[in-house]
């Protein structure tokens, strides 16, 4: 009985999935796609839009590597005319991305604020000693995951969010996010 006990005091969560699945993240990221629709949609244009370019690039590339003793030195010219535009490309999307991924960033910083106590409850309420990650067991039973347990405490302590980033937030600046968080 006292293996057994032990085991009953362990659990598996994923915080980061918990953060997903709650209800205030669900209503925030509609809010996103709804407020910075034009943004997301030049985004995704812009995206495909890139991707149409690269792609002949790296076909050309595919085949001449592919042909019987290919140049060496074209290949690598080539290689690195990719990974320059590519570079390019990956930071003109980081900029088109700004604002609604600073939008998200500052979602996701209010309902991590109220993680760890989140977490708490649900290992008080399940009776739970140890939490540890999916990624870090080898197999468990679907009764120990307390992730859904999380996101129903999380709905408790956040029940809605800002979208709205103010002017000086930067993203791991907590103390910001608590400052102007909702029902905090």
């Amino acid at each position: 009985t006292a293996s057994a006990q032990a085991v009953t005091n362990v659990a598996v969560a994923n915080v980061e999935e918990a953060v997903q699945r709650s209800g205030a993240f669900a209503v925030a990221v509609g809010q996103i796609k709804t407020t910075y629709k034009a943004q997301i949609d030049a985004f995704d244009a812009r995206q495909k839009s890139l991707q149409a370019e690269l792609q002949p690039l790296v076909t050309a590339f595919q085949t001449a590597q592919r042909a019987p003793n290919p140049n060496q030195a074209a290949l690598q010219t080539q290689a690195t005319t990719i990974q320059t535009r590519q570079q390019a490309a990956q930071r003109e999307l980081q900029t088109l991305a700004l604002p609604f991924g600073r939008a998200q960033a500052y979602v996701e910083e209010q309902i991590g604020a109220k993680l760890e106590p989140a977490l708490k409850a649900a290992m008080v309420k399940r009776k739970v000693s140890l939490v540890v990650a999916p990624q870090a067991t080898i197999s468990y039973q679907p009764t120990a995951d307390i992730t859904g347990d999380i996101v129903t405490e999380l709905n408790t302590l956040v029940p809605s969010v800002s979208i709205a980033v103010p002017a000086n937030w930067q993203p791991g600046g907590q103390g910001q996010a608590q400052a102007s968080a909702p029902g905090t």
